[in-house]
């Protein structure tokens, strides 16, 4: 029982769990007794790469840190500008209203059915990005973008028009919300994946906040349209960049490789049971790494068809990726899997208890965002404060400032809680360790939560001045931040291999929940005589309860981990 995980006790060794620090030069077991593994020796310990770098140069393990870094920071920017497309209305709810003629709560429904795009196809797009990888979705995406974006802004006085555009803007969204965190497992080791998935996480969610404190000043100057037209502008920027400068990061990675996904009953190996590799020998198909079979889709071989001899074989390597090359929107398929199950393999993960948490942690709190968002026009554009749609979206000043904090302590105690936490456990990895960012979760989403109820009530009765109830609003979006960091990080190193599988369940979840926030959000409202406090301490507990599951699964995740692999669930409803 190592700082309070309880070890499994039918596995010596359970998926997940790694050597985070370790000596070099001391031998490690892993898949066939293979010892020196590859390690980082940029700081004082040394760090074992967990998943090990193959020996093939397209490898994204095996890309210059900076062009890793790159890659993520132009996904991650052109995530800002498909997520901004989310609260892009926020500012904007009683001049839509007047424009349109309609009621406030059929504004708050183009935001409600932009999620649900997002939602829906995300569902529809993890199954391409599993089997073509990443690079075609980013693309698309991006023209999908600037498309709809375009669309949004010309639709006039067509009420109609607008909400179709919003779900296709939600369509265009999904890429970047389903697969930029799934990009960050691709491309980086465990410990070098806190502070990216941070970064990540505040492109996400954090840039969105962003959004309507321009978009009320943008409106008033020069109207609301142009708003839509300025993110088809920004996004066409981006294009080139993600063309050309976004190669294919999804890869075939031979399992023995996959230290984080390796099992054993034996103390004296990993005996890993790949299922990609029983359903390749049923079908008569090889489990040669992708980069053997396919030379054609990683490179030409050298002259001398180079060899590195691994496992007392000899394996043939490629040769690195011609730019041009790189530029192909399809390189080959990453997984011989069917579409349909691949489809369909994110349902059943929903009673699974650890990704069910995920949801749960991730989704509440971006829900309960999403309904401040939309009922901020009740009491800030009436009165007392009778506030335009200028001062609205400076409103929204807080909530960035919210998403900062969560990205600093987030990204502050992500990697350092997991190292010194491991350096306590001899050595020893679990990903559990990343459960512990719930507690600052806990205590800034909760207060926020409590902390707006009752101060907005207030607000309505001159008893607070308006900074006090957008500073719980602040500490309830990093609240969100937190969790979205902790829920991810937690899946991508507890469950890699089903790593889009979650962030699926998760973007389902968050998307069709807040979804069905917009049309009860005004009704809720109106059902607490527009009191905020009661409802609110109702949302906060419901959160709180929420947060403090996240300790039996800290207690049985390792548990956990090992009944599901020794009891796969896909398999169990043929989706394997």
């Amino acid at each position: 029982m190592g700082l309070g995980i309880l070890d499994d006790k039918y596995m010596d060794h359970v998926p997940g769990t790694t050597r985070y620090f370790d000596d070099p030069e001391r031998p490690q077991y892993a898949a066939d007794g293979i010892q020196g593994l590859k390690c980082d020796t940029s700081g004082p310990v040394p760090i074992i790469l967990v998943p090990q770098p193959s020996d093939d140069p397209n490898d994204p393990l095996n890309w210059p840190l900076w062009k890793r870094d790159l890659i993520t920071f132009i996904l991650s920017l052109t995530a800002i500008f498909g997520t901004a497309l989310g609260p892009i209305l926020a500012a904007n709810t009683v001049t839509l209203s007047i424009w349109f003629a309609v009621e406030f709560s059929r504004v708050a429904l183009l935001t409600g059915y932009f999620l649900l795009g997002v939602g829906l196809a995300g569902f529809i797009f993890v199954p391409s990005g599993r089997i073509w990888g990443k690079r075609h979705l980013f693309v698309g995406g991006t023209v999908l973008l600037i498309v709809t974006s375009a669309w949004g802004g010309a639709s006039g006085k067509n009420y109609t028009s607008l909400l179709w555009s919003r779900i296709f803007q939600g369509v265009a969204t999904a890429p970047f919300e389903s697969l930029v965190n799934a990009a960050v497992g691709d491309m980086y080791c465990v410990h070098q994946r806190g502070i990216r998935m941070a970064f990540t996480n505040l492109a996400v969610f954090g840039g969105a906040f962003f959004t309507p404190i321009l978009v009320g000043k943008i409106t008033h100057t020069i109207y609301w349209w142009w708003t839509f037209y300025l993110v088809a502008i920004f996004c066409a920027l981006s294009l080139p960049a993600i063309y050309f400068f976004c190669p294919e990061m999804a890869y075939r990675r031979e399992t023995s490789l996959n230290l984080d996904l390796l099992a054993t009953e034996n103390p004296a190996t990993f005996k890993h049971v790949d299922h990609d590799k029983d359903d390749h020998e049923k079908s008569g198909v090889s489990s040669t790494p992708a980069a053997a079979q396919e030379p054609s889709a990683t490179g030409e071989l050298t002259e001398a068809n180079r060899t590195s001899e691994t496992h007392d074989a000899v394996r043939l390597i490629p040769l690195k990726k011609t730019f041009r090359q790189s530029l192909a929107l399809f390189d080959g398929r990453k997984t011989d899997e069917s579409f349909w199950k691949l489809l369909l393999r994110p349902l059943p993960l929903f009673i699974q208890p650890a990704f069910l948490w995920a949801c749960l942690i991730q989704g509440l709190l971006i829900g309960w965002t999403v309904f401040i968002g939309v009922i901020m026009a009740q009491f800030f554009l009436a009165t007392p404060l009778w506030w335009d749609e200028v001062n609205t979206g400076y409103a929204y000043t807080a909530a960035f400032i919210g998403a900062i904090l969560g990205f600093i302590i987030a990204g502050a105690l992500s990697d350092w809680s997991a190292r010194y936490m491991t350096k306590l456990n001899g050595g020893v990895y679990e990903p559990e360790f990343r459960i512990i960012l719930v507690i600052p979760q806990m205590i800034l989403g909760c207060a926020g939560l409590f902390g707006w109820g009752i101060t907005v009530d207030g607000l309505l009765h001159s008893e607070y001045p308006y900074p006090v109830p957008l500073t719980f609003f602040a500490l309830e979006v990093a609240g969100m931040v937190i969790g979205a960091v902790a829920s991810s990080l937690y899946i991508v190193d507890a469950y890699r291999d089903l790593a889009i599988e979650g962030f699926t369940c998760m973007i389902i979840f968050k998307n069709i929940f807040s979804f069905a926030l917009t049309f009860k959000a005004f009704d809720w409202l109106v059902a607490n005589r527009s009191k905020a406090a009661p409802l609110f301490n109702a949302l906060g507990a419901v959160q709180l309860v929420v947060c403090l599951s996240s300790i039996p699964l800290y207690i049985y995740g390792k548990r956990l981990r090992g009944y599901f692999y020794r009891h796969d669930l896909l398999a169990k409803f043929g989706l394997r």
